[in-house]
């Protein structure tokens, strides 16, 4: 069967900065998850769009062909309301963990397929299988049980492959021909996953910073603002919160240490900017499920919230009493002077864990589950010379050079205490 376009054509069309009409990305990604369209047709075209980007219409158009490129989950079955959370992804960033039991403590279905991994920011999912015996991959019909009404209401897992196939495909060249930080890539790889998903409501965490894939206040905002948007469209009750990520968010960066400082702030306790951004998005997908005045502090106090997250790590074969991994070898990092921690850049952080065993170069390189770095000072905090700033952790010793390497910079001691800002930066509504 003759096929209804050329891709030469559609490359052509984009590197000449026309705009693709609905039934060109229609057919681009239908052929491209069936193979009539090459890698290279398909990283030609993604630099293309990177370069001369994308108006609302077709970023509408090519989020939808993806969606349809695979299945929708149906969550109206479930008999509770459904409400998810994404974040475009950081360092230190462990936020669903404690989150996704909190909320369902409320009585809401939380449904975080969640990803792995990729450089310098963590995955949610290589952070929770450092438990003894989690498992991330369960079957439709696991995911539906563990939500519904026999089941705790929160699950966290990898995505099935039925959802968004093609964003799959494309996800992973765009990680090869550098074109991650593109807008109307971003955006649409993000919400046609979510849409697809069928959540009845999503907050959306971008992040702005050193450590984030935007660095800019505006960038950030005009992606918060495209996903929102995509997401109204669509019919699931979308807000975005724009939150800073020039610094590492809580003190403790890597699998198993994250797990860690999850499990402190479900016991009442962890660092306050961890504790202030699951509370701000509790309260965010509460509302949108229609609980704008649940008390999500009281639910953190009482134990409610770690009682979900006990049902949820055993449901997925967890041992949740069991003692996390520990890296073999460690290294204190010594203020060389006294003053006031002015920086702590979060990419330096993330690098250093990355290199450290904490990430991945590659899709499907393994991690290391105690390899990271805990940290003892935040910025604006006074330190001594002589005094630990943080501790770096890895199972080969080697990795400490390159490690030590990345954070030359990222820490800088001086006089002037920088201001202490909220890590909740703006709110993004449909514009």
């Amino acid at each position: 069967m003759a096929e209804k376009f050329d891709v030469v054509d559609v490359i052509r069309h984009k590197r000449d900065r026309l705009k693709l009409s609905s039934d060109e990305i229609a057919w681009t990604i239908d052929a491209y998850t069936r193979g009539v369209v090459g890698d290279e047709q398909m990283a030609a075209l993604a630099m293309a769009i990177f370069l001369n980007g994308m108006d609302r219409q077709e970023i509408v158009e090519w989020t939808n062909a993806m969606i349809e490129s695979g299945e929708r989950m149906d969550f109206s079955g479930l008999g509770r309301v459904t409400a998810d959370k994404h974040s475009t992804g950081g360092v230190g960033d462990k936020i669903t963990l404690p989150l996704a039991p909190l909320v369902a403590a409320f009585g809401v279905a939380v449904p975080q397929l969640s990803g792995r991994g990729l450089g310098h920011t963590g995955g949610t999912l290589d952070k929770l299988e450092a438990i003894p015996g989690w498992r991330a991959n369960l079957s439709n019909e696991e995911i539906m049980h563990q939500l519904g009404l026999e089941g705790c209401g929160a699950v966290i897992c990898a995505a099935g492959s039925g959802l968004a196939p093609a964003d799959k495909k494309l996800y992973a060249l765009r990680d090869v021909t550098s074109t991650v930080d593109c807008i109307p890539l971003i955006s649409s790889s993000i919400m046609s996953k979510k849409i697809a998903e069928g959540t009845g409501s999503l907050v959306l965490d971008v992040k702005v910073g050193s450590g984030a894939f935007m660095k800019e206040l505006e960038q950030a905002r005009e992606l918060a603002q495209t996903m929102v948007d995509l997401g109204t469209d669509a019919g699931v009750h979308t807000v975005a919160l724009l939150t800073d990520m020039s610094t590492p968010l809580g003190l403790k960066v890597g699998n198993a240490l994250e797990v860690e400082e999850s499990v402190e702030v479900l016991a009442g306790g962890g660092p306050a900017d961890v504790v202030e951004l699951t509370l701000a998005l509790a309260r965010e997908m509460l509302s949108a499920a229609g609980q704008p005045d649940a008390d999500v502090e009281a639910a953190l106090k009482d134990g409610r919230a770690m009682d979900v997250w006990r049902q949820m790590i055993v449901a997925q074969g967890g041992d949740v009493d069991a003692p996390l991994p520990v890296a073999k070898h460690s290294h204190d990092v010594v203020a060389t002077e006294s003053g006031v921690l002015e920086t702590l850049d979060a990419l330096s952080v993330g690098v250093a864990s990355w290199r450290l065993g904490a990430g991945r170069a590659f899709q499907g390189e393994p991690v290391q589950a105690g390899a990271g770095i805990e940290l003892f000072a935040k910025p604006g905090e006074e330190v001594k010379k002589g005094q630990k700033l943080m501790t770096l952790f890895t199972d080969e010793e080697a990795r400490f050079e390159r490690a030590l390497e990345s954070l030359d910079g990222g820490v800088v001691i001086g006089t002037a205490a920088p201001a202490q800002n909220s890590v909740i930066l703006d709110r993004i509504t449909r514009s």
